[in-house]
């Protein structure tokens, strides 16, 4: 009778949930590895690093990450997708997630369909930085310059389809001007060419140009943010300049293989939302001149989507091609 009882027992359970969620409350039991789709050092990994150790202290595994750069993100991405559904393989992305749908064709995946969204983290604005030598100090005097000699002022930016590409192209459409653009492959070498006097504005994440604008080297026109960043405060916002309502950000969250189970998905949000209260991340977000964004795993999903329409958008407007 104890056998049969225990046996109806578990049946009961198993059909009411709480098997799994038993299961979630195991989990992990061996590290997790959060793939980034770009090199070290920049501000993506910067911040899956710092979110990652938040959550190993946590949930007393080691989160790893390892960096897969290449093909515009799309090798880290497939690279998740194809993983065991099991919440030890997640991925840190960025808007390339959405923009990578719109840009390369056919489609290489469908991230809605075959990843899941599990907690959005941050986001960093993409700054219009210039040369200290160019005769326009702010976004309302390159507009007025653009007009005048339309697409004859040029910037670089980290490459074709990069969010601040796709930043800048958002905003010179909203504008009603035309900017030349020179993609360059990352950041870097479009930081020092327009330093050198090559170009003279740039496009980029607001933690790439920070020294450069500490040392006098580089001045910030704006920020393409709905507020004042906290590294840049005397640089006006695009909303400020003229144009409420634009937003234009980097932006960053962690998604899963889609056939993850949704209470690893949940253990894995709330982890995540904890990792954001704490000083270490916090700090992070706003050393790379970014804020935090807690919120739920559908908000996250809505944004990768209605990013993905924005983007569809835009590449088709502006014929934009991938490098």
């Amino acid at each position: 009778m104890k056998k049969h009882a225990a046996q109806l027992a578990f049946l009961v359970m198993t059909l009411m949930g709480v098997i799994p969620s038993v299961h979630a409350q195991a989990f992990p039991t061996k590290p997790i590895k959060v793939v980034v789709g770009y090199a070290p050092g920049g501000a993506v990994d910067a911040v899956a690093r710092s979110v990652g150790q938040a959550m190993a202290n946590s949930m007393g595994q080691p989160v790893v990450v390892d960096n897969k750069p290449g093909a515009g993100t799309n090798i880290a991405v497939k690279s998740v997708i194809s993983a065991e559904p099991d919440g030890y393989t997640l991925l840190m992305a960025a808007n390339a997630l959405s923009a990578n749908m719109a840009l390369y064709q056919p489609k290489p995946f469908d991230a809605e369909k075959e990843l899941v969204a599990v907690s959005m983290v941050g986001r960093v604005p993409v700054v219009i930085a210039a040369n200290p030598s160019v005769p326009y100090s702010n976004v309302k005097q390159l507009i007025e310059a653009a007009k005048n000699k339309p697409n004859s002022i040029a910037y670089g930016s980290p490459g074709n389809g990069s969010t601040p590409h796709m930043a800048i192209e958002l905003f010179a459409h909203a504008a009603g001007i035309d900017l030349q653009h020179i993609p360059y492959r990352g950041g870097s070498q479009a930081i020092t060419d327009v330093i050198g006097g090559q170009l003279p504005l740039i496009a980029v994440n607001a933690m790439e140009v920070l020294p450069h604008v500490k040392s006098g080297k580089l001045k910030v026109l704006g920020v393409l943010s709905p507020k004042r960043s906290q590294i840049f405060p005397d640089a006006p916002t695009i909303s400020e300049s003229g144009f409420p309502g634009f937003e234009a950000s980097v932006w960053y969250g962690l998604v899963a293989p889609a056939a993850t189970p949704k209470a690893v998905v949940q253990r894995l949000h709330d982890e995540t939302q904890k990792a954001l209260q704490t000083n270490e991340v916090r700090d992070r977000m706003t050393q790379v001149g970014g804020e935090i964004v807690p919120g739920s795993s559908e908000m996250f999903a809505a944004l990768i989507h209605s990013e993905y329409l924005r983007y569809a958008k835009l590449v088709k407007d502006a014929n934009i091609k991938p490098d």
